[in-house]
């Protein structure tokens, strides 16, 4: 197995993973429905109760997603995750305000009151995949970094070694201002909206709720589609970041649109996924089935992959920088040595188990949908929240 093998295998996986991420974050899609006030109290313990079986696998999947990046491209992650902390915080913070409000809102001597936990929810619900999206977005973007790639080899001490640094004092929150790659965060966090809405569908057996995740799928396609499209023209039209035979960084007018017709393959793979989920969003619209959810989620996968294999492959930097253009991480300059990687890529052969039991569980835990009379009648149920 060759250095480039390992280092496109590696930027594979870490693809796959973020189209898991973004798929499986129908968790933070639904909790947002939360604020809807058409649901009464016992609805939206409902609906907690439904995400609350499968909150774990969305925050699990975002930890392993980083430890991917952290192990396959670790100047990658030395770079994003310890110069633009403040984003990367408020992503873990709001995945805590989750993790707090799925465990105590129902407790006896809760001094909030399960409103405000749920509002955490809420929150959780619209800053996760906002932010995460946003991130996502400066890889097409830049940021505002540098990086001394002779300092890797360089001893002396620690404040000698520094590999990389921030640009300026905000630390990643200067994405917010950053309206292309905002554009992809708000697409993001209307299409886990949607796949919220498509979830609770096939998971609620309840009226009330099937007739408003319906109506909510109808309301949020439109800005989804506004966004996401927006987003899209603006990245076919405008300039990418390059990677020449010699390594050197330069810009390059319609790189991605390039990438695409030079990868035939991942233009398939793009084009199925949009189709798939618009298919979904169809499914969830009509109600002819309650199965809107799979199409969707397997859209959304195939989408998100095929986003990173034109950010990463086809000679491009995949984070680039906008103050020091060679500094510019391509999948060939930030990745981990070929004995990392392949002793990793053993390791891997293991994840086909951890999705099967991952498909296991999850068919145990959805093989009862959600009722009024389950949650109702069991207030003190270990697995009600």
């Amino acid at each position: 197995m060759t250095l480039e093998f390992l280092q496109a295998y590696w930027w594979i996986l870490v693809a796959l993973l973020a189209g898991l991420l973004v798929f499986l974050m129908f968790v933070q899609g639904a909790n947002a429905a939360l604020w809807d006030r058409g649901y009464d109290a016992l609805r939206k313990r409902m609906i907690v109760n439904s995400t609350g079986r499968k909150w774990e696998l969305s925050f699990t999947t975002l930890v392993t997603f980083g430890g991917a990046f952290f192990a396959s491209f670790p100047l990658f992650y030395s770079t994003s995750f310890g110069g633009a902390y403040w984003v990367w915080m408020l992503i873990l913070l709001t995945f805590v305000f989750q993790a707090v409000s799925y465990e105590f809102q129902n407790k006896k001597g809760n001094l909030l009151g399960s409103k405000a936990f749920q509002t955490f929810l809420v929150i959780n619900g619209i800053l996760a995949p906002l932010l995460i999206g946003a991130a996502v977005g400066t890889f097409f973007t830049g940021s505002d970094f540098t990086v001394d790639k002779e300092a890797i080899a360089r001893l002396g001490l620690p404040s000698e070694r520094i590999i990389s640094s921030w640009g300026n004092s905000w630390h990643g929150l200067e994405t917010l201002a950053d309206g292309h790659a905002m554009l992809l965060g708000l697409a993001v966090t209307f299409l886990t909206m949607i796949l919220g809405n498509l979830y609770m569908q096939n998971d609620i057996e309840d009226e009330v709720i099937a007739r408003r995740s319906k109506k909510a799928v109808m309301i949020l396609a439109l800005p989804f589609l506004l966004f996401f499209l927006s987003w899209l023209v603006i990245l076919l039209t405008r300039s990418g970041y390059a990677v020449a035979s010699d390594g050197s960084v330069f810009m390059e007018k319609g790189k991605y649109l390039h990438n695409f017709l030079q990868m035939p393959f991942v233009t398939g793979l793009f084009l199925a996924g949009v189709v798939l989920v618009l298919a979904g969003i169809v499914l969830g619209i009509s109600g002819k089935s309650r199965r809107g959810i799979w199409p969707a989620g397997l859209g959304t996968v195939l989408v998100v992959m095929s986003l990173f294999f034109i950010a990463g492959f086809n000679g491009t930097a995949f984070y680039p920088s906008r103050t020091s253009l060679q500094s510019s991480l391509t999948i060939r300059n930030s990745s981990s040595s070929v004995f990392t990687l392949r002793v990793m890529f053993f390791v891997s052969l293991f994840i086909p188990l951890v999705v099967a039991y991952i498909a296991y569980v999850w068919h145990a835990m959805g093989k009862k949908r959600i009722t009024k009379e389950e949650v109702g009648e069991n207030p003190g149920k270990a697995n009600l929240y």
